[in-house]
């Protein structure tokens, strides 16, 4: 016997209704393919290639990538440069905020020379407060930032990173060139011009979120975050406890005095 109105709520010849009886949607897959796409590149995009030298301002710009809520992948150069401390201080603060990785590069910049960080005839100048910021100082290393960039930028194309965060100041100015907003600017661009990944409409961003800061403001910045600032090293040489006269130490020095903490480094 014909039931009337048949069975059409039920079974699997009517793919219009779910087992529930609900009606299904038809573009759910589709979404929850997109949905899932979605999912992935934002993954992606929460990587970012942090360059970590060692020293206060590269671990509290770690710190705030970290806190943004990327996924650290830390990078350091042994460049040549004039003792191995502040390398040692990179490994520290890259495991101190749980980087995914961490590499360094061996890239020897003394076969260039003409740094005092780079060339051991050339004296670490020890000027005074005074004169930091009028000049370019002897400790330049020629084009260091465009060559950690450019390594970093291929990086964080195989990695998938979708920033790159560098320790960049600009107020307690040092006299290097490649520390200025319009360096970076003009660094942008060429990272949208440059990779696989921005001409197929995923640019790397550039990060430099202390670049406008006082140095005071990013010791203030480190300890609000709980950045390791114990564990860096700022000193342009390798002795057991910092020199607290080359223009870097005297930078530190000040901002910690200026934001009334007292550094955790020790000094001659």
């Amino acid at each position: 016997m014909k039931l009337k109105g048949g069975n059409r709520g039920s079974g699997s010849g009517n793919r219009e209704f779910g087992i529930r009886g609900e009606r299904r949607n038809p573009h759910s897959a589709f979404y929850n393919l997109q949905s899932t796409i979605y999912n992935q590149q934002s993954t992606i995009n929460k990587r970012a290639v942090c360059l970590i030298s060692g020293g206060l301002d590269s671990c509290v710009t770690a710190a705030i990538a970290k806190k943004r809520g990327y996924e650290i992948y830390a990078l350091s150069f042994d460049y040549g440069q004039r003792h191995k401390k502040e390398l040692e201080s990179a490994k520290a603060v890259a495991k101190a905020l749980r980087a995914a990785g961490h590499k360094t590069i061996k890239l020897d910049l003394r076969q260039i020379g003409g740094s005092a960080l780079t060339d051991s005839k050339i004296g670490v100048p020890e000027r005074g407060a005074e004169g930091i910021g009028g000049d370019i100082p002897a400790t330049y290393v020629p084009a260091r930032n465009t060559i950690f960039l450019s390594v970093a930028l291929g990086y964080a194309e195989v990695v998938g990173a979708g920033a790159i965060f560098i320790g960049a100041n600009d107020q307690d100015y040092s006299g290097y060139p490649d520390c200025r907003p319009e360096y970076f600017g003009a660094f942008r661009k060429l990272a949208r011009l440059a990779t696989k990944c921005s001409v197929e409409g995923r640019p790397i961003k550039i990060e430099t979120p202390i670049i406008h800061l006082k140095k005071k403001d990013i010791v203030r910045k480190g300890m609000e975050l709980g950045a390791p600032l114990h564990l860096t090293w700022s000193c342009y040489k390798g002795g057991k406890k910092a020199c607290g006269k080359c223009d870097s130490c005297l930078l530190r020095l000040k901002g910690f005095k200026e934001a009334g903490i007292k550094d955790p480094v020790e000094y001659e």
